[in-house]
């Protein structure tokens, strides 16, 4: 029986969440602006309620990690672990760069992503992964820097993926030597972090609710208790 896995993402603009397993993914997705906190549970509703499926029944939960929002990635991580908690599944914790380059890989089956996020204040958040052997391998990892210094893969041929680019012309300037054109449209979401999660869930590659937090990047912050407490409603509520 093939695992069965809930998604949230609340990293950029973007709110989206995701169930499904190997077969595919149903995806509720909405430009958030700041109403993350509003969106994320009544899509998580939506869904379960479409698949006719209770929280218990599914065997973990993912959640965009970051780098991202520090908000949204609170909000998405706060989420997660109280669902979780109340619902007694493990957690998985994947990069929102990564989920990136998973997007990119299926739309164009590009094997060498380098992934852009706007970090604002005239920095980028970047990271550099090439798939082989059935999963990506992060030849940079995930930063935060200014676009004229991002660093350049030493070798190969890289699709840019993510709205970085756009923010940032001089990132593609950066990088003209190694990079081989650019999708600026794709942004993380909930589906391509699911689709991560479910190796890494049957790899028993997960944490308890209580030990996942954010990736941050730039600055560590706390989750506040509020944020943690956020998922539990969904529990109540059902």
């Amino acid at each position: 029986m093939s695992l069965r896995i809930l998604a949230l993402d609340a990293s950029t603009e973007w709110c989206s969440a995701a169930l499904g397993d190997d077969s595919g993914f149903v995806e509720r997705r909405e430009r958030a602006g700041q109403r993350h906190s509003e969106l994320i549970l009544p899509m998580v509703r939506s869904l379960l309620a479409e698949a006719g499926a209770k929280l218990a029944e599914l065997d973990g939960i993912a959640f965009g990690a970051g780098p991202g929002s520090f908000t949204g990635l609170r909000i998405a991580c706060g989420v997660a672990q109280g669902l979780a908690h109340g619902a007694a599944l493990a957690v998985v914790a994947v990069p929102t760069l990564e989920a990136m380059a998973e997007t990119a890989r299926v739309r164009g089956g590009h094997p060498r992503i380098y992934a852009a996020l706007d970090a604002r204040m005239g920095e980028v958040y970047v990271a550099a992964y090439e798939f082989a052997g059935g999963r990506w391998i992060a030849r940079i990892d995930a930063t935060v820097i200014a676009p004229d210094a991002a660093p350049v893969p030493g070798i190969g041929d890289w699709k840019g993926a993510g709205p970085g680019f756009d923010a940032y012309p001089a990132l593609r300037e950066r990088l003209g030597s190694v990079l081989r054109g650019v999708d600026a449209s794709i942004e993380p979401a909930a589906s391509a972090i699911g689709a991560l999660a479910l190796p890494r869930l049957a790899a028993g590659e997960v944490v308890a609710a209580g030990d996942a937090a954010p990736l941050y990047v730039r600055h560590r912050v706390a989750l506040t208790s509020a944020e943690r407490a956020a998922g539990a409603l969904l529990v109540s509520a059902s």
